[in-house]
């Protein structure tokens, strides 16, 4: 979710630099790209995703050995 966060952050900027709108100091080039590579940095550790437990197939009962 959180790469998906940084691909808008990037998306953004780029529909910004192309259009050449003119921004504030708080929106310049350094900013967006932080704010990008911190996005990647949190969604490369694992942070925003949800937890596994189990996982698989689970079989309840016995299992046939018929072959």
């Amino acid at each position: 979710m959180l790469a998906i966060a940084a691909a808008v952050v990037f998306g953004i900027y780029l529909l910004l630099d192309l259009l050449d709108v003119k921004t504030t100091d708080l929106f310049n080039f350094n900013t967006f790209a932080a704010l990008g590579l911190l996005l990647i940095a949190l969604h490369l550790a694992g942070v925003g995703s949800a937890a596994r437990t189990g996982g698989g197939r689970r079989f309840y009962g016995r299992r046939s050995t018929r072959s």
